[in-house]
């Protein structure tokens, strides 16, 4: 098996994840809303527990994990910046401007699953259909608060 191509597949996910680090970092520096903090501390969290797992990997396998941020991150980011600074407290445009980031990294590894099982170990894809789970309940929870805070 390839090390670089699976280095690069795994390292895709530790972009997203440093994304979606810095972007709830960022959301949580500009809410005052406790709640909404504490909802972007669990999704960083669920990141830093993922970046853990994927870093480890990628050392493991004689890699450098990857310290950026994708492009798309930093528009994510930006984007939620001006939401913010245009709706101010608006629940609703910051969950929005959320579920946006959340959608990023679902695709990001579906994209790997898809495109990279050549490369991945059975232990590698199970870690990633377990954290694709971790994010698709962190997507939801996301949407379902959105709902109710556009309702």
């Amino acid at each position: 098996m390839d090390n670089q191509k699976t280095i690069d597949a795994l390292n895709e996910l530790v972009e997203i994840n440093n994304d979606r680090v810095e972007g709830y970092e960022t959301a949580s520096k500009e809410t005052k809303s406790a709640d909404l903090k504490a909802l972007f501390f669990e999704l960083t969290q669920t990141s830093l527990n993922n970046l853990s797992e994927l870093r480890a990997e990628v050392n493991r396998l004689g890699g450098k994990p990857e310290e950026g941020t994708r492009v798309t991150g930093k528009f994510f980011r930006v984007w939620m910046d001006v939401k913010n600074a245009l709706t101010g407290e608006d629940r609703g445009a910051i969950l929005s401007s959320c579920e946006f980031g959340e959608d990023k990294a679902l695709e990001t590894y579906s994209h790997v699953l898809e495109s990279h099982t050549d490369v991945l170990t059975g232990d590698q894809l199970e870690m990633i259909r377990k954290q694709k789970t971790d994010l698709r309940n962190d997507h939801d929870h996301v949407r379902t608060l959105r709902d109710a805070a556009l309702a």
